[in-house]
């Protein structure tokens, strides 16, 4: 396996699966099959390509860390490469992104980044992973690992280095997790977190208890949250020393000066204009049944998978249920595999509705919200992030580290 897409495999497969994205749920998927098909009991041959615009993995949970630390943001990118577990003949990754899909003849144009050459992969089934698009510094926009460090390391000495209040605009999970954080590893930093509505997480379907929490977690940390105020102007204004400071109005009225304005409002989109319009809801999203498939009248839907943020589902998005889709999408497509060879009625693992959970990380505290009710504190910090904004726990989850699959 080469990043450049170079496959070292030989023998001959009897299926090949694309999976699109190499996040959580693409991930997962792939590394879900690939333990299926190596089971000794009924082994299947498969080879696997996954496709993506960066050059490895990025822990899109610690981005908020990833902003505030050079070091930690160093940790939270790990370059296919270095995946230790897909390090095998038969898995194939390619840097780039998938321009379109065509169901019928079961092939997919991609465009190689690097020579921004196109090529046609053949598939027998295909995973659409690709989530959401996101937009700077909600994560970051680089492509490859270099540029990323490149990238984050200069936002992080801008914010750190700020002498007037940095100003986070956008009271959601990201908002608060990047205002929190920021003050967190910079205790003497002035971090205000300015949003719309009277409430923080007020796009979440989520209890008002719930909300008035995390606004008590998020003033615990030192952060001056602002709410009912909404962003009307940033005029950037150059100091004597050459440096820029911003001068900042609200619609009510209220103004202020900060050092930097971090916009977390996330404004995120379906990454999926390569698929046919037939598998899409009006905002994008893959209309999926519960078995993972794309709806039934695209052709040849039961060969096409979509896991992740960008299917059109109930539930807050999450990585934990995104890498849940990826395992149920990977035991559909070998219970069809293990039908076509040896003639097994297939049974197939179903999505059931997904009730409205979040975890949130707030400084030192975390809060959970799910069927069980709401829980805070430092326990809940441990259990859901531990001290890495739970890079540990999907690493081990999803094995990426070792252990072949």
């Amino acid at each position: 396996m080469t990043v450049d897409g170079v496959n070292a495999g030989t023998s001959p497969c009897q299926y090949r699966v694309l999976v699109a994205g190499g996040c959580y749920s693409g991930l997962s998927t792939a590394i879900s099959l690939l333990e299926k098909c190596d089971a000794i009991s009924s082994p299947i041959s498969v080879d696997i390509t996954i496709v993506d615009e960066r050059d490895g993995f990025f822990h899109v949970i610690g981005s908020p860390l990833a902003m505030a630390s050079k070091e930690y943001a160093k940790k939270a990118w790990v370059e296919y490469k270095d995946i230790k577990i897909l390090q095998r003949p038969n898995v194939t990754f390619i840097q780039g992104s998938v321009a379109n899909v065509d169901c019928d003849n079961k092939t997919a144009t991609i465009t190689e980044r690097k020579t921004q050459k196109t090529r046609t992969e053949s598939y027998d089934f295909f995973v659409a992973a690709t989530g959401l698009r996101r937009v700077w510094p909600v994560v970051p926009q680089a492509l490859t690992r270099d540029t990323y460090l490149t990238e984050v390391g200069a936002h992080i000495d801008r914010v750190l280095d700020s002498k007037a209040p940095v100003l986070v605009v956008g009271g959601g999970a990201v908002g608060i997790e990047m205002a929190a954080e920021l003050k967190h590893i910079s205790p003497d930093l002035q971090v205000t977190l300015a949003h719309s509505r009277d409430k923080l997480l007020s796009a979440e379907p989520l209890p008002d208890n719930v909300k008035d929490c995390a606004l008590d977690l998020t003033e615990e940390t030192g952060v001056e949250v602002l709410l009912n105020h909404r962003l009307a102007a940033t005029t950037p204004v150059k100091q004597a020393d050459g440096s820029m400071t911003y001068h900042v109005e609200f619609t009510n009225g209220h103004k202020m000066v900060a050092s930097e304005v971090v916009t977390a409002i996330s404004s995120s989109v379906p990454s999926t204009t390569y698929l046919p319009s037939s598998a899409l809801d009006e905002d994008g999203y893959v209309n999926v049944r519960p078995t993972m498939q794309f709806p039934t009248g695209v052709p040849h839907a039961d060969a096409h998978f979509a896991v992740g943020d960008l299917i059109h589902w109930s539930g807050i998005k999450r990585c934990g249920a995104a890498m849940h889709e990826g395992k149920f999408a990977a035991a559909n497509v070998h219970q069809i595999m293990m039908q076509e060879l040896q003639g097994k009625e297939p049974e197939f693992s179903q999505l059931g509705e997904i009730p409205p959970m979040i975890g949130l990380a707030v400084g030192k505290n975390a809060l959970s919200y799910g069927t069980d009710g709401m829980n805070y504190g430092p326990q809940v910090m441990k259990l859901f992030f531990e001290e890495d904004l739970g890079f540990r726990i999907v690493w081990d989850y999803l094995r990426l580290g070792g252990v072949k699959a």
